[in-house]
């Protein structure tokens, strides 16, 4: 974890860009990230481009895209996506009543988009053009555009189905359309003669346990009520709208206006940490400077997503991942070249990392010769093996008990371009994806030995941006208790939760090992019977079995509980805190400090943790763990 000069865990403030720079999309390649704002760049040309390492620190770098021949006065909203060596950026362009979504090409991140000279949308005005690929492989386009016959007039968001990067089905259908008053955009909007426009914008969308989250902007940035909220659908085949979440009155935008601190944070993108498993918020908000660059933690309990901002005081930075020298096991066959590696081609090369339990890795990798009937993959101790070959267009990933899955390659995989590998190593499954959610393979996950061996045999192969994250992310998608969980009373896994019950008056409990000096760990917890309210939370304990801290929830006095070394803060629960609904409890411990947190907001710190040996989820009455996070940081 980075540290100040004084021993203490580094810190950011909001804005991390503090000039100019309109509906932020952000993009990770290659390790580092890429942001593209709305409108003209000071060269001339249009969509202002930054560059980072760590999400906190950034280099303006230039301009995206030269103007069109055509010369529309507004260029709005750029999202950039890569796939196959090519990077893809979807725009939209007019005269601000005229407006349509296109699609211009690059070969690199930060410059030389051409437009590809297609007009995707139909509509007079389409406008936020983003790109989801699904599980299944399905690529569609999330855009917003005008609904005048609508019970709430103004702005909606559509989804359609996208047959490659530069051709829409061209049937789009509602996704979230206005129907609350806090998605006015004006009362008597003069340009649209004179009716009460609403306006849901900005879509972006994620999927998480088989359900899919749109995040989307609402309102006027002028007006109190303006933020983001999302909506939520369990099918992408579902003909109705998506279920939104805030109706402005009983539940608010999760990232709202906050009176004289911050103003208009909206039009949201959402991207991975340096760590590769944190997901930030990327949004602008208003200053004398206009729109700045912003972002915090978000995440997901159950059915609801919550964002830790708009923060006004000093964040911890992002978590950062392991670096590769403090990780390497043995390197054989590989050289090096300038931060790459490069296997040799001739007999077999491998490169391996130390991990002592779950882990999180990435990679980037490209083959060097046209001749690739070589493989490449990674093995995980004598149980796992994962290959590559190119030729074959597929990838095989092979466990116990004849346990195998393939990852179909299509016929326009081009092995010389730069290609992601993520290997989620859990306490349930280990899954391998190659480039996005539609390249996925899943077997059951085995207890990890000796840690992970990456291989070239017979090809050349250049892999660059290796980050490694120890510890794991469990979401009990299956049926099975995760290996290295041990369950003290009753305890199921059912229907996405592990369920945990006392027994015979004794307080219940899942434990787990926690292994390293620094460490979060998060849990989303709720009682699985609310008419059964007792205290539970987490507990961690030193080498002797002993308790070194523990976060504690008291539903029935409203208090929330952190103790440390014997030493304890207890602060007021939310009055919308009832035991019943998933929240996050987490706990920071970092350097000197413990710090927890629920719902991503910081409610107490005390000294560190001393020799942190094991962590608990414990109760005194019935408990469901919705998710469960431990991460070396």
């Amino acid at each position: 974890m980075p540290k100040d000069l004084e021993g203490k865990p580094a810190v950011y403030l909001n804005p991390v860009y503090p000039h100019s720079f309109p509906d932020p999309f952000v993009l990770k390649f290659h390790g580092e990230y890429f942001a593209y704002c709305t409108g003209d760049a000071p060269d001339g040309n249009v969509f202002g481009v930054l560059r980072s390492r760590d999400l906190i620190t950034w280099e303006y770098v230039g301009s995206a895209m030269q103007p069109l021949a055509s010369r529309p006065p507004f260029y709005w909203a750029p999202e950039v996506i890569y796939d196959n060596g090519k990077f893809y950026c979807y725009y939209s362009a007019g005269n601000e009543i005229l407006m349509e979504i296109r699609v211009a090409v690059s070969d690199r991140p930060d410059r030389g988009f051409v437009d590809a000279g297609v007009r995707l949308t139909n509509e007079e005005f389409a406008i936020d053009a983003h790109v989801f690929i699904d599980t299944d492989g399905q690529r569609y386009l999330f855009y917003a555009t005008d609904f005048l016959e609508h019970s709430h007039i103004g702005t909606g968001t559509v989804v359609d189905r996208m047959l490659d990067w530069k051709t829409l089905e061209r049937d789009p259908r509602p996704v979230t359309r206005a129907k609350y008053d806090w998605q006015v955009y004006d009362p008597a909007r003069k340009e649209k003669g004179g009716v009460r426009w609403h306006t849901v914008e900005g879509p972006t969308v994620l999927k998480h346990k088989g359900k899919y989250f749109e995040m989307f902007s609402g309102g006027n940035w002028q007006n109190m009520t303006y933020g983001v909220s999302f909506a939520m659908t369990e099918s992408m085949n579902f003909s109705d709208e998506w279920q939104q979440f805030s109706d402005g009155e009983k539940i608010l935008p999760i990232l709202r206006t906050i009176p004289e601190k911050v103003v208009g944070p909206g039009h949201n993108s959402v991207v991975r940490g340096p760590n590769n498993r944190e997901l930030y918020c990327i949004y602008h908000r208003w200053t004398d400077a206009g729109r700045v660059l912003a972002i915090d933690r978000m995440d997901f309990a159950s059915d609801r997503i919550f964002v830790a901002g708009p923060t006004t005081s000093e964040q911890p930075v992002p978590f950062a991942p392991r670096s590769v020298d403090r990780v390497s096991i043995k390197s054989t066959n590989w050289t090096t070249n300038g931060g790459e590696l490069v296997s040799s081609g001739s007999g077999r090369s491998e490169f391996g990392f130390e991990t002592h339990g779950p882990f999180l890795l990435e990679l980037n990798f490209s083959y060097l010769d046209n001749d690739t009937s070589g493989s490449f993959g990674f093995r995980i101790g004598e149980s796992v093996e994962f290959k590559l070959s190119s030729t074959e267009r597929a990838a095989i990933l092979s466990g116990m008990n004849e346990n195998t899955k393939t990852i179909k390659l299509s016929d326009d995989f081009d092995p010389a371009s730069a290609h992601l590998l993520r290997v989620e190593a859990g306490l349930s499954e280990l899954k391998v994806t190659i480039d996005d959610a539609g390249r996925t393979a899943r077997i059951v996950s085995t207890r990890i030995e000796g840690g992970i061996v990456v291989f070239a045999d017979a090809v050349r192969v250049k892999m660059s941006a290796i980050e490694l994250t120890r510890g794991f992310e469990e979401l009990f998608e299956t049926d099975r208790m995760p290996i290295g969980i041990t369950i003290r009373g009753d305890g199921a896994c059912d229907n996405g939760n592990l369920t945990l019950e006392p027994m015979a008056g004794k307080i219940a409990g899942a434990s787990f090992e926690i292994g390293f000096a620094d460490f979060e760990l998060a849990a989303n917890l709720a009682l699985a019977d609310s008419a059964k309210i007792g205290d539970y939370g987490v507990v961690i304990y030193d080498g002797d079995r002993k308790i070194a801290g523990r976060l504690t929830a008291h539903p029935s006095r409203q208090k929330i509980a952190l103790t440390v070394n014997e030493h304890t803060v207890e602060v007021d629960l939310p009055e919308s805190f009832t035991g019943d609904e998933y929240r996050q409890f987490r706990i920071v411990k970092q350097s000197g400090s413990t710090s927890a947190y629920l719902d991503g907001i910081c409610v107490a710190e005390l000294p560190s943790v001393s020799n942190a040996s094991r962590g608990e989820i414990y109760s005194s009455v019935p408990v469901k763990i919705e998710m469960l996070r431990l991460t070396e940081i």
